[in-house]
């Protein structure tokens, strides 16, 4: 009988410990790019939606100044820096998968429509599209730390 509650005290503090070394498997948490020249924070609101800003890019000056989001469409907002920007707005948990929202893209200042699905703990899928999802371009996104 004594060693059965050992043997369960064990199993109950092993338990207890794994729970809080487990690994993020959600998708928040920050993201390198395809290309590693850009880092995503992505996060919960307190909306319930998840957001993703740009944290740090690989060549974050020009002419000594930070890069701002000069091609964005609405002219009021090229003045604003690349750092700090928001990609990723609006998206909802859908079983397994992320949707409902939208990313945007600075190199060509257009915003798509966009879900996002986690390969594995370390990897998202990102779908952006426009109209339906068939239409669009797929990248590989890898968790990062900070």
């Amino acid at each position: 009988m004594k060693h059965l509650k050992k043997v369960l005290l064990v199993l109950i503090i092993t338990l207890s410990f794994s729970s809080l070394f487990a690994q993020e498997t959600g998708i928040t948490g920050d993201w390198f790019n395809d290309s590693k020249e850009g880092k995503v924070e992505i996060y919960e609101a307190k909306d319930g939606k998840y957001y993703g800003k740009l944290v740090w890019i690989k060549e974050p000056l020009e002419n000594g100044k930070p890069k701002l989001d000069k091609k964005n469409k609405d002219e009021s907002l090229r003045s604003k820096p690349l750092i700090g920007l928001l990609l990723l707005k609006g998206f909802t948990k859908d079983g397994d998968i992320y949707t409902g929202g939208t990313i945007y893209d600075p190199q060509s200042g257009k915003t798509y429509a966009c879900k996002i699905t986690p390969k594995d703990a370390n990897t998202l899928s990102i779908r952006g599209y426009i109209g339906v999802s068939l239409i669009g371009r797929t990248t590989v996104w890898t968790r990062t730390t900070k």
